[in-house]
């Protein structure tokens, strides 16, 4: 057995090297536990019993994502404690719009040859993210693949499920209305989406390296492009709690959540393919550009980049993170509640047409 486990090392799979540095995990997620998660890390599949006195009528939502060329960033800064967290965050975003809460995330992480200061920056990564959302992170695979990836490369994704009871299920199809007033909130810069665009701008046009400095920004562009991508999960489940009708004789009367009718991540495809996912056929969203300061990457993307105008908000957030579609009559108490987490600013409304989104 000791010179099959030999041979495979020479061929560029380290198994005692991958079993020590899973041994490190049980550590690293604590931090992540909740008490519905049973058995212990490292089995075949992770366990979770759902509480149903809290959900009496339970719909699970799932979502799985990817960090996309964000990742190439971390390579040439050799620094992958964001990468994790962006992941994560990304995925409770995707079904907080939804209005579920998430549950229990599972990653996955191939590589050619296992590093494990990386693997444990991106795990820690990982936790801190679950733990911040309340999340738990039962499972995972990580695959060392010898030849498949470029020396120093790696790739992650990961796969998140969560819970919202079918009553409370937020669908901006049937809720949404004319008049419905849009507020967006703040992106940290560009997320996980729009590296491919950028990094051809930044580092191939304009000759940039991640250790340059761009007017208005604190750090190198380096540290600008590995900001974190930031959970909008803990404030929709706050504005929720307080603005959703609690019974669900009242959802029934009132729209599942009163006078929050929907959300949409602004993620690959921007404000122009995100928001119509939301949209009943029969009613546009118009944002209005300059209703919120546009940050200074953002800013350098547009006059150095050369892309129409129309693609920038297309491809890129252009500082906007997650939009929500409120009640006209109800907006300044949702302002002042998510102004507590986020920078929020009215940026649209909603108009009669045919399901699609446009910014003048």
């Amino acid at each position: 057995m000791r010179r099959k486990q030999k041979a495979y090392a020479a061929a560029g799979v380290d198994i005692d090297l991958g079993n020590r540095v899973k041994g490190t995990l049980p550590k690293l997620l604590a931090s992540t536990h909740r008490r519905e998660v049973l058995g212990k890390v490292g089995g075949f599949g992770g366990l979770f019993a759902l509480d149903l006195r809290r959900h009496p009528d339970p719909i699970l939502v799932s979502s799985v994502d990817g960090v996309g060329t964000k990742l190439k960033i971390a390579f040439a800064m050799d620094r992958h404690d964001t990468i994790g967290q962006d992941l994560v965050n990304h995925c409770v975003n995707d079904i907080a719009v939804l209005g579920a809460e998430p549950l229990f995330f599972l990653d996955y992480l191939g590589t050619g040859k296992l590093e494990p200061h990386v693997f444990k920056e991106i795990i820690q990564g990982f936790a801190r993210a679950c733990a911040e959302n309340h999340c738990a992170l039962i499972g995972g695979e990580t695959a060392q693949m010898p030849g498949f990836y470029q020396a120093g490369e790696y790739d992650v994704s990961g796969t998140i499920v969560g819970v919202v009871d079918r009553s409370a299920i937020l669908d901006g199809r049937k809720s949404v209305r004319r008049g419905d007033i849009v507020l967006g909130m703040a992106s940290s810069g560009l997320h996980t989406n729009g590296y491919s665009l950028a990094r051809r701008i930044l580092f191939e046009k304009l000759g940039l390296t991640p250790k340059s400095r761009i007017p208005g920004c604190r750090g190198s562009l380096g540290d600008e492009l590995l900001k974190v991508h930031v959970s909008y999960g803990p404030a929709i489940q706050s504005l929720l709690r307080k603005f959703a009708p609690r019974t669900a004789a009242a959802r029934k009367r009132q729209g599942t959540g009163g006078p929050i009718h929907a959300f949409a991540h602004i993620t690959g495809g921007g404000f122009v393919d995100n928001i119509p996912r939301v949209l009943p056929d029969h009613c546009d969203v118009v944002i209005r550009k300059g209703s919120w300061p546009l940050p200074p990457l953002f800013q350098l993307l547009a006059s150095q980049g050369g892309v129409d105008e129309a693609e920038l908000y297309q491809v890129f957030n252009m500082g906007i993170g997650m939009v929500a579609i409120v009640d006209r009559e109800s907006v300044s108490a949702v302002l002042r509640h998510l102004r507590k987490s986020h920078d929020t600013v009215v940026i649209g409304e909603v108009t009669q047409g045919t399901g699609r989104a446009r910014v003048e």
